[in-house]
């Protein structure tokens, strides 16, 4: 029996309309969950359909899938025949609809509308419990094909985005087939290659394509490294004091931590304050991120505040819009890019 029966029929309608020797593109997140949804598709749409071309591709540093031009372009040069997009949401600007490409969606965000025809979305949010994209991508695949030999890889997944008391039935007996030491570790790799200012995604995924369990990427040399480097760029952002708007009828309920560092630390640093500051939203500003002066904000909230909302209202005070591609996400965790001049009117819509 199926674990989410209302799926097999529109993932296998999607495949139907792959042709034979087909090239089918995986644009997945950069993160755990992202790379091992990626990589079981990367594995199983070939136990499917053995002619089949698959390629997993990564998102990149500071791109939207659906507001990104040069992302499309990227998909486009590989000349799919099918798009499959996991971890990355799902948006009604849509991917490659409008090329003629067909385009599945296997995603546990808030979806932001219904993509253009053309599209089809198979998600794990309003469902109980919700899904992380690898834990549906598997399911997906195991409807399809014998996927109980890369088990591991959809628990790293799962342990990455819901922890060790995730509901995902197998995961008692994978933990104890692999270890849970070794899926640990093989989580913190994964996050440690995203979060290092290499940015070097095609070694974990390598892992994730190629192993028969995750002791491999559990135990990479250079992976290490780029999680000590990470923790350094940690240790030395924890220092750094948040700084508050003066205090006045147009302060916004916040705190901004500032930071000026190649790794993708932003979110842990906003994260680290919200117990420490319940009654605000914390944003954690990265000036060292990103490319061309672009400035990475992460924010985090505790308790009832609606970050998306604050950082609209902020840039609406000063007469101006956010960039598309800004304040989105989850009521407690949102953020996005924006250039220096963006910024500066952001912090002063927020009455600093």
């Amino acid at each position: 029996m199926p674990a989410y029966p209302q799926f097999v029929a529109p993932f296998r309608a999607f495949l139907e309309q792959v042709p034979e020797g087909g090239r089918l593109i995986v644009f997945c997140h950069f993160d755990a969950d992202g790379l091992a949804a990626g990589a079981l598709f990367g594995r199983g749409l070939n136990r499917i359909n053995s002619s089949w071309q698959v390629e997993v591709v990564p998102s990149g540093k500071g791109e939207n899938a659906f507001l990104t031009p040069s992302a499309h372009e990227r998909l486009l040069a590989r000349k799919p025949d099918a798009l499959i997009v996991t971890d990355l949401g799902v948006h009604a600007h849509g991917t490659l609809e409008g090329h003629g490409v067909p385009v599945l969606y296997v995603d546990h965000h808030i979806p932001e509308g219904e993509p253009p025809a053309g599209g089809t979305v198979l998600t794990g949010y309003g469902l109980d419990p919700v899904p992380c994209s690898a834990w549906l991508a598997y399911e997906l695949l195991a409807a399809e094909a014998d996927m109980t030999d890369l088990q591991w890889v959809a628990a790293i997944g799962v342990l990455s985005d819901l922890g060790d008391q995730a509901a995902w039935h197998p995961l008692a007996a994978v933990k104890k087939q692999y270890t849970a030491k070794w899926l640990k570790e093989a989580v913190a790799m994964c996050n440690a290659a995203r979060r290092a200012g290499e940015f070097d995604l095609d070694r974990p995924l390598r892992y994730l394509l190629h192993d028969d369990n995750p002791r491999g990427l559990a135990q990479d040399e250079v992976l290490a490294g780029y999680r000590a480097e990470v923790a350094t760029a940690l240790a030395a952002a924890r220092k750094l004091p948040p700084k508050f708007p003066p205090k006045g009828p147009e302060a916004a309920p916040v705190a901004i931590v500032t930071i000026n560092s190649a790794c993708q630390i932003h979110p842990l640093i906003a994260q680290q304050w919200i117990s420490r500051l319940s009654d605000r939203v914390v944003l954690c500003a990265n000036l060292g991120y990103l490319p061309d002066g672009m400035v990475a904000i992460s924010g985090r909230a505790a308790g009832n505040l609606h970050i998306p909302d604050l950082l609209r209202a902020a840039f609406a005070r000063v007469g101006a819009t956010p960039p598309a591609n800004f304040a989105h996400g989850h009521p407690q965790a949102s953020g996005g890019h924006l250039s220096a001049a963006d910024y500066a009117l952001l912090l002063q819509g927020l009455g600093y």
